[in-house]
Formats: C-alpha cells, structure tokens, sequence
C-alpha cells in the first residue's frame, strides 16, 4: 500500500522531481567533470564528494518517482467542526494537565517539531473525524493509551513552510 497523498503534495513531488532533473543533476554532473578534471583520482577528495552528491540526488529522484507511482490520493477537506487533513486542533492532554496545537498533515510532511502531526501517526488517526469537546482515546500500543479533549478545531490551509520532508 502507497503513501497517503494530497493533490498539493503530488504537485510538490512533481515540482520537487523537475528541479532536481533540470537543475540539480545538471550542476551535480558539472561537479563531477570538474573534480575528475583534476587529475589523480585515487586522492582526489571533490571527486568522491561530487559523486555522492550525485548520487544522493538521483537516490531522491527515484524515491519520490516511486512515491508517486505507489501513492493513494486522500482529501484535504473536511466537515464543517470536524477534524481533518490540515487542520488545526487545539487539544487538552488529561494526564499532564497541559494544552497543545498541531496541524494534522500527511506523512510526508509530518514534524512533530514543528507541531505538525501525521494522519497516520496515534495521535493523527484517533483525532480524524472527531469535534471540538470530543473526548478521544489515543491508543499507543495494545496495552497503553491516553486520552485527550478536542478543545478547538480550526480550518487552516497549507503555506510555505508545508514542506515535504526530506529522508
């Protein structure tokens, strides 16, 4: 089973693979020229940096070629008050007596550093669909869990910063 992917996301891997085709292999095969130019490959440091750089970048190609072919297209609109893909929900964390915000995106673009959660992820999967009072169960493993209360919900879209993540 493939990724779970929004149209944007596609269109950002689309984008993403092009950039790298046209341009970054470009100048990475350029690097490659010059360093061999160099002489003596056996010591030759810009040449094996060169190459892996060429590498790693036609490694990424590759793997967001493979993405796309395996991908799932998912919606990012959701129900009036109801949590959905890009989202932002305020939740209240019973056990800790603390509150926090995540925006809920697909995997590709999860950072829970940055407070950005997966729709895959425990916490993703118990919120989707739920409402503002909602009290949710977020279940970690067979054995352990907790809850949370949905204090807000609120309808966001994606910006700038909605990057897909790199590996």
């Amino acid at each position: 089973m493939g990724e779970r992917l929004t149209r944007s996301d596609v269109k950002k891997i689309e984008e993403e693979i092009e950039y790298r085709k046209l341009v970054v292999r470009k100048e990475a095969i350029e690097a490659v020229k010059e360093a061999r130019a160099q002489g003596d490959l056996s010591e030759n440091f810009e040449y094996y940096a060169a190459k892996k750089d060429k590498n790693k970048n036609e490694s990424r190609i590759r793997y967001l070629e493979r993405m796309l072919k395996t991908a799932r297209i998912v919606s990012d609109v959701s129900k009036d008050g109801e949590v959905g893909m890009n989202n932002t929900v305020e939740v209240y964390f019973e056990d800790d007596d603390e509150t926090e915000t995540y925006k809920l995106v697909t995997s590709i673009r999860g950072n829970s550093m940055d407070g950005k959660i997966s729709i895959e992820s425990p916490m993703g999967k118990a919120l989707l669909g739920k409402r503002k009072g909602d009290r949710v169960y977020v279940k970690i493993n067979d054995n352990s869990g907790y809850y949370v209360v949905i204090k807000s919900v609120q309808d966001t879209t994606e910006d700038e910063n909605d990057r897909i993540r790199e590996f």
